[in-house]
């Protein structure tokens, strides 16, 4: 079997990650974690399951700390992204392992990602797929493998040679759309994205950090940001003053309701949006410029 770490990136997920790394154990993956700096002892909680804990000292965000683990991952032929609240099922990393060696030109694989609901995740298209573009979004779930045009960054294999020449995740991005602009370059580079139907994961969706006081609002932020951003770097056309335009109007609605969450929601796509505009970066936000 080739070498193959599990890579999980952490903050404040005690409560996911007892299970998440029983089933990798089961699956006889190790493991690491890297904590982005955590205040419910979930570095602890990784150690006390087995796992190595790299402990960053601040927030890196999702993609920055995963490619510090897969650096640290230094005696691995291939990694396992995945999030906290990710369940493998049993014979998954033999599935993924499997289509790896029967389908030598894929540079990323996925597992089937089951939700809470019973259903499976599959995006019919990316903002930034090069190939299978599919415009309109016209939704056919696959029933065995299937070359994609995106594959969720929840649940990731690849080899740690190839992420590592492709430069890793990109360090401009905090959060969201970091696994887009992944899969843009490993397709670029002439691989195919690849779902693997029989590998299944279970999927908390939601469910890797505790709820916190504005957490909705600093995820719309950056998830409006990171959409104006990867726009730029493939010459798309910026969305911020269209987001802005739409999401400005409906928090100031909704602050006529006082409902928390959605005030969050809308203002935080308005700010998200605002801060392209003006050229304020992500990791200026969040005191890692």
């Amino acid at each position: 079997m080739p070498s193959l770490v599990a890579i999980v990136v952490s903050h404040d997920s005690a409560h996911a990650l007892p299970t998440c790394l029983t089933a990798l154990a089961a699956e006889h993956v190790p493991a690491i974690v890297v904590d982005n700096a955590s205040r419910d002892g979930s570095a602890g909680v990784a150690e006390a399951a087995g796992a190595r804990v790299v402990r960053n000292l601040r927030n890196e965000g999702y993609g920055r700390a995963n490619t510090i683990g897969i650096r640290a991952a230094d005696r691995a032929e291939r990694v396992l992204i995945l999030n906290p609240d990710i369940v493998l099922r049993a014979g998954a990393v033999d599935a993924l392992l499997r289509a790896a060696a029967a389908y030598p030109d894929a540079g990323l694989l996925a597992p089937r990602l089951m939700e809470p609901d019973g259903r499976f995740f599959y995006q019919p298209r990316s903002l930034l797929a090069p190939y299978l573009t599919n415009p309109p979004g016209n939704r056919a779930l696959p029933d065995g493998d299937a070359c994609a045009p995106f594959l969720s960054g929840a649940c990731l294999m690849i080899r740690r040679d190839l992420f590592l020449a492709l430069g890793g995740f990109d360090p401009n991005i905090f959060l969201f759309y970091e696994d887009d602009d992944l899969c843009r370059r490993v397709a670029d580079s002439g691989r195919s994205l690849v779902h693997v139907h029989g590998a299944v994961a279970l999927h908390g969706r939601g469910r890797s950090s505790a709820p916190e006081p504005g957490r909705v609002f600093r995820t719309r932020w950056h998830q409006a940001w990171s959409r104006a951003y990867v726009s730029r770097k493939y010459g798309l056309p910026d969305p911020s003053p269209a987001m802005l335009a739409v999401n400005a109007p409906k928090a100031a609605l909704a602050s006529l309701s006082f409902r928390r969450p959605l005030i969050e929601r809308y203002a935080g796509s308005a700010a998200g949006a605002l801060a392209a505009i003006r050229g304020r970066t992500a990791l200026a936000r969040e005191g890692l410029a």
